[in-house]
């Protein structure tokens, strides 16, 4: 995470939003007497705002949790869904 005063980024906009969208990291914007901001690509922020959906219902966070152990245990299994839809 970054953190530059509204002066830079005015200075050097462009620059800082192609970085904020190449690293998908977000920038933090300081502002004098004010409270900073937070820059992020679009795409960033829609996954943020899913995963935040997702993970809200304690039952549905457990769910996922559990879900992503198993694949970091190789337990996971690889299916094709192209070639399952296709033997329709």
């Amino acid at each position: 995470m970054n953190v530059i005063s509204l002066s830079e980024l005015r200075a050097n906009m462009a620059k800082h939003f192609d970085r904020v969208e190449q690293d998908h990291d977000e920038l933090i914007v300081t502002r004098q007497n004010r409270e900073p901001m937070v820059v992020m690509s679009l795409s960033d922020f829609e996954g943020w705002k899913e995963t935040m959906y997702l993970t809200a219902n304690p039952v549905n966070r457990e769910r996922l949790l559990r879900s992503i152990a198993e694949l970091d245990a190789g337990k996971g299994i690889e299916v094709d869904f192209d070639a399952l839809l296709a033997q329709e």
